[in-house]
């Protein structure tokens, strides 16, 4: 009896620490008949902020490839493959990013191939979207639509969730229409799943399906703390399991705020290679920490050479915020403004020291010349360290393409690797180069594509 007033007096005493912390929400927690506790004050405010994206866009049917190479064509005496088309629809998610100036957030790969984007209301409003730029290497994109009297979601700092915070998914999955689930924060700055170029997700419990791609990650405060990006399936299975991912609303933050200038993301480089610091290696180092990454090439020109790091640098942190790893300082390098100045904190020697770098654009994955013109609007570089497909295969990375250019046209998207080029392997840029710049002659392209090879020939 004893023990069962015990947990009397417990529950009693949770209760009441939940209903001193709600009140201090900026939102009544409680139903109009202010017994129940419900999230609905708090979504009735958020939801018109979050839309319906359906696309629809003419996609080509792949041939069997052989019938793209025109020695198999000659050798069987083949007429001329006319490319085949077909429509095709898919739905998504968005938010509000500025009310004023009708913008819009989502996920490239839910408005990539898109010829038509049409963006709907929860007040039964639909809109034709204009295209403003987009990062596949983050999975981010922006559109806008020309209406008024719209509802934004106010961001959040990312960078104070916790693992246990209540988080809020709202999008359309499978085209259901709005849809609302519940959930925590699972775990913080996911990496090297191989979903994304740059990758630091949030990952939640809340329930993400297909259509949720685009929509909002929302606090109990109704802040944007992410944009829900992909979920882990296992096998055939298309459904939700518990893991999800959303890009942190910082890190969308620092995308749109280049969307918006540049109508592309200018990718910061430092100019290094890195390890990440294992237990023998911090022995080796004589260092207490196995945190941080160590350099192990510089390039020359770089920033990281301008700066005076150099190779056995182990870099600790950038602007005060401490790495765990080679992939969180490439991350939060790739995200910074090209010709922004930084302070790396190193351990070199056993003695910590600080440097400040500028960090520049990459040349390596800039364009210069007359390339190709079916390859225009693609930018092309080696398989950089941190990115899921070094190591695994030999090529050339396309690391963006650019809406509507010849190269998306033909068929060209980012993350794709290049193994051979008219069936000479390549495996570096400057193998590529030659057949980059050779002045409109076929190219059959031997690609990598989400573990798939397949031939693409540009005429």
């Amino acid at each position: 009896m004893t023990k069962f007033k015990s947990s009397l007096v417990w529950l009693a005493g949770l209760s009441l620490v939940i209903q001193i912390a709600v009140a201090a929400l900026p939102f009544s927690w409680f139903g109009n008949d202010g017994q129940m506790p419900s999230l609905a004050p708090m979504l009735e405010q958020s939801k018109p902020a979050v839309v319906n994206i359906a696309t629809r866009s003419q996609v080509r049917v792949q041939d069997n490839p052989l019938l793209n190479d025109p020695f198999f064509r000659h050798f069987f005496n083949l007429p001329e493959q006319q490319p085949r088309q077909r429509a095709s629809q898919s739905l998504g998610s968005g938010v509000i990013f500025d009310a004023k100036k009708g913008l819009v957030l989502t996920n490239n790969h839910v408005i990539q191939k898109a010829d038509e984007i049409t963006v709907s209301l929860t007040d039964g409003r639909s809109f034709q979207a204009e295209f403003v730029g987009s990062d596949p290497a983050t999975d981010v994109a922006l559109i806008k639509i020309p209406a008024e009297q719209l509802t934004a979601l106010p961001l959040a700092d990312s960078d104070n969730l916790r693992v246990g915070d209540f988080v809020v998914a709202i999008g359309n999955p499978f085209g259901l229409g709005q849809t609302v689930t519940s959930g925590i924060v699972s775990a913080l700055g996911r990496s090297g799943l191989g979903i994304e170029g740059y990758e630091n997700f949030i990952q939640t419990d809340a329930s993400i399906n297909p259509g949720n791609s685009g929509g909002a990650l929302v606090n109990l405060r109704g802040e944007l703390v992410g944009i829900n990006t992909a979920i882990f399936s296992p096998g055939q299975q298309a459904g939700n399991i518990g893991i999800g991912f959303a890009i942190p609303s910082n890190m969308v933050k620092q995308i749109t705020d280049q969307l918006i200038e540049y109508g592309e993301v200018r990718r910061a480089h430092l100019g290094v290679q890195m390890q990440d610091i294992t237990q023998e290696l911090a022995q080796a180092f004589d260092i207490q920490s196995e945190q941080g990454a160590v350099v192990t090439r510089i390039s020359a020109g770089s920033a990281a050479e301008e700066a005076g790091l150099k190779i056995g640098d182990i870099i600790t942190a950038v602007d005060g915020n401490k790495l765990i790893n080679a992939d969180n300082l490439r991350n939060t390098i790739g995200l910074l403004m090209v010709g922004q100045t930084i302070k790396i904190n190193i351990i070199r020697d056993g003695k910590q020291k600080t440097l400040k770098a500028t960090v520049k654009e990459s040349e390596e994955h800039t364009q210069t010349g007359q390339v190709h013109p079916k390859l225009a609007g693609a930018t092309f570089g080696d398989i950089e360290p941190g990115t899921p497909h070094y190591g695994r295969i030999n090529g050339v990375m396309i690391y963006s393409v650019k809406r509507g250019s010849p190269a998306a046209n033909a068929g060209l998207r980012a993350n794709d690797i290049i193994t051979s080029v008219n069936k000479q392997a390549v495996s570096s840029l400057d193998e590529f180069k030659p057949f980059a710049y050779s002045d409109g002659e076929s190219l059959l392209l031997n690609i990598t594509r989400n573990g798939q090879a397949m031939f693409l020939i540009l005429r």
